[in-house]
């Protein structure tokens, strides 16, 4: 079950008496729960009827003790366990319910009660009875990440369910900067629809604007640049990085170039390079690049880039060098240019 079809479950009034939302992803876990807290019961039934307890500050008797209240003058209690992943759920080997309460509400829980767990960072264990149990009378809902490739998507589709557009350049080069942390690019993305017309597209100018990003130096400009082995906008680019450390930071545009590179590299492994935008996970717009950075560099080359960037990541960190973020980007472009 996905976020959205949870969310449109539970926007139906169909409710379960027990959910599990974990993984690695916080956003859709957020979004799922903030919506039970916010929209589940009226203003005047959340005085009796919702309970939020925190995982480091509560244990598993409170928790239970609390489900199993009726509501008072509605339908149904919401019980909402926030931070679950700290929560102590103590020990589940006895199978006898009598000495195993958690089990034992956990496979017959009130039907009036709304009890959810919400376990950020990390998976809940499959192999506890407690999980089994949750399965078979609720929903369990994993937020897994987002792959990379997928970020873009995800961008164009967050902006059309405010109303808005986004061009391709707009959501790619997002994606490549603020990296696969959901929160930060629906905040970022929040801000910046404050300052842009309902329905209009959302630019680079918009990004550059509006979130600092400048529209022509930048990573994606960059690997443009040496796409095209354009050593002049390639040194202006590193020029202004250089400039602005905070908005450009090395681990960032090594990161980015890594990935660009090992993408090139998977490009020049295809026998079919109409499945490019499959395989690599991009785009279609954006195969031309590839074509023309595999031109610029062969099959060698490209390793002996990728070899130079972990390389200079590792200078990058103090390790056999002293040298500037500066200076080291400029050395860096010198070994991928010649």
């Amino acid at each position: 079950m996905t976020a959205p079809e949870l969310l449109k479950d539970l926007k139906s009034r169909k409710f379960k008496p027990l959910y599990l939302l974990h993984g690695d992803e916080p956003y859709f876990i957020d979004l799922v729960s903030d919506y039970i807290e916010r929209e589940l019961l009226s203003e005047a039934e959340k005085g009796f009827n919702q309970t939020v307890l925190y995982g480091k500050d509560t244990d598993i008797m409170t928790v239970l003790n609390a489900a199993k209240r009726y509501p008072m003058m509605a339908d149904y209690q919401v019980v909402l366990v926030k931070e679950a992943q700290d929560l102590k759920w103590g020990r589940e080997e006895d199978d006898k319910k009598s000495l195993n309460p958690v089990l034992s509400y956990l496979e017959n829980p009130l039907p009036s009660t709304i009890l959810v767990f919400c376990h950020k960072y990390g998976k809940f264990d499959k192999r506890k009875k407690s999980y089994k149990a949750i399965e078979k009378q609720g929903i369990v809902f994993e937020s897994a990440s987002l792959y990379d490739s997928k970020l873009p998507g995800w961008i164009e589709d967050y902006v059309k369910e405010k109303q808005y557009r986004i061009n391709t350049q707009a959501s790619n080069m997002l994606a490549e900067y603020l990296g696969n942390d959901l929160s930060k690019i629906a905040n970022e993305l929040d801000k910046l629809m404050l300052n842009v017309e309902r329905g209009q597209e959302i630019t680079l100018k918009h990004i550059q604007d509006n979130i600092g990003i400048s529209k022509e130096y930048n990573v994606f400009e960059l690997q443009t640049a040496l796409a095209k082995k354009d050593a002049y906008k390639v040194n202006q680019i590193i020029n202004y990085f250089e400039s602005n450390p905070k908005s450009n930071p090395i681990v960032l545009v090594l990161g980015n170039l890594n990935n660009y590179f090992t993408k090139v590299l998977t490009f020049h492994y295809l026998k079919d390079k109409s499945t490019a935008a499959k395989e690599l996970g991009i785009n279609p717009y954006f195969v031309k690049d590839y074509e023309q950075a595999a031109r610029s560099f062969n099959y060698t080359k490209t390793m002996d880039i990728i070899s130079a960037l972990r390389e200079y990541d590792l200078k990058s960190k103090g390790l056999d060098s002293n040298a500037s973020h500066g200076e080291l980007m400029k050395e860096l472009m010198f070994r991928i240019l010649h």
